[in-house]
């Protein structure tokens, strides 16, 4: 499937960073646990990106060394370059960043640094302990829609069996994550899953 051509208005791109930045202010467990919103924004309401192209944002950022968060790059490229120029392409990449990264990293900042000055207050401590939920929430959402774009749904029970061994795996053992990665990439090289 091609990329649909698009065009992106100055009011566009600045509805583009806005999202991100309300996204970034979201991003309680990184960029990735905000993923199924993203793919509603881009994908479902604007048509800015194809699914393939959502999803290959994620998985070539995912598998490149470097930071988790470069999906985001990958996507404001995608949307750039279905805008159709690479001056657009090198757009979407700083508004999509920008957007994602400077309120989560000022807020970071200012709030770990008061967190760490009244990490003996109930309060504080609550807090984090109440975040982990939120997170894992937000993380399964992302797995729901990444498991679900694939056209496997809950329907493909050896795919969400494969996850759970593989989370098991990771969490019981001291087996080193590329491993289980090895492994996956083997079991679908040999269609076996």
């Amino acid at each position: 499937m091609t990329a649909p051509l698009i065009v992106l208005a100055w009011d566009d791109w600045l509805t583009l960073f806005s999202h991100f930045l309300l996204l970034s202010l979201m991003s309680i467990g990184g960029a990735i646990s905000t993923t199924s919103e993203m793919h509603r924004f881009l994908v479902e309401q604007h048509h800015w990106l194809t699914q393939a192209q959502f999803n290959d944002s994620i998985a070539i950022a995912q598998a490149a060394p470097g930071p988790n968060v470069l999906f985001v790059a990958l996507m404001g490229w995608n949307v750039g370059m279905n805008a159709g120029s690479p001056a657009a392409a090198a757009l979407g990449v700083a508004v999509t960043m920008c957007g994602i990264l400077l309120p989560s990293t000022f807020l970071t900042y200012f709030a770990s640094q008061w967190g760490h000055r009244n990490r003996h207050l109930r309060a504080v401590r609550a807090f984090k302990q109440g975040m982990a939920p939120v997170v894992i929430a937000l993380l399964m959402a992302t797995a729901w829609i990444l498991a679900s774009a694939g056209g496997h749904g809950l329907a493909d029970w050896r795919l969400w069996l494969l996850s759970l061994v593989s989370g098991l795996v990771i969490w019981r053992t001291r087996l080193h994550l590329l491993w289980v990665l090895g492994a996956g990439a083997l079991l679908g090289a040999l269609q076996l899953l």
